[in-house]
């Protein structure tokens, strides 16, 4: 009688070790496509990632290189101060994109053109993602908007 107390206990534990192990490879897998790592324009043009990976990218939209095409289509190139990677984006952009802002984009680059499903922009007068300071400072390019010029 013990013995068959051991064994169904032994098969249970097993059964729900079994069902843990199942449910997070799919909660795993189900997740794949919403992990969208950071890149900068100088990190993507020296070792330019698979076209079929989608990834962000950030900084600074370049200064004359905002183009509206048909529609809601529009090309730009965003920087960090060391590269420049052209981006096209078709879709309505935030109120405060503009030449000389940050921003991030989600999408694929194929060897070329950084083609992005999602644009965000800063949201205040002061803000910029964490991850563009950090490029824009390894570049050496960063202002700090907060610093005080010196006289």
């Amino acid at each position: 009688m013990r013995s068959l107390k051991k064994t169904r206990r032994i098969q249970i534990i097993a059964l729900a070790a079994l069902a843990l192990a199942g449910s997070s490879a799919l909660m795993i897998y189900a997740s794949q496509d919403s992990f969208n790592f950071f890149r900068s324009p100088s990190e993507v043009a020296a070792t330019p990632p698979p076209p079929n990976e989608t990834f962000r990218i950030g900084g600074l939209v370049e200064d004359g290189s905002l183009v509206r095409g048909e529609g809601t289509a529009i090309t730009f190139r965003v920087t960090d101060g060391g590269a420049s990677i052209p981006v096209s984006y078709t879709g309505v952009l935030p109120d405060l994109f503009g030449e000389g802002e940050g921003m991030v984009g989600t999408g694929r680059f194929d060897g070329e053109v950084f083609a992005a499903t999602e644009i965000l922009a800063r949201h205040d007068e002061t803000y910029m993602p964490k991850e563009v300071i950090e490029a824009l400072k390894d570049q050496g390019t960063y202002v700090d908007p907060d610093a005080t010029p010196e006289s």
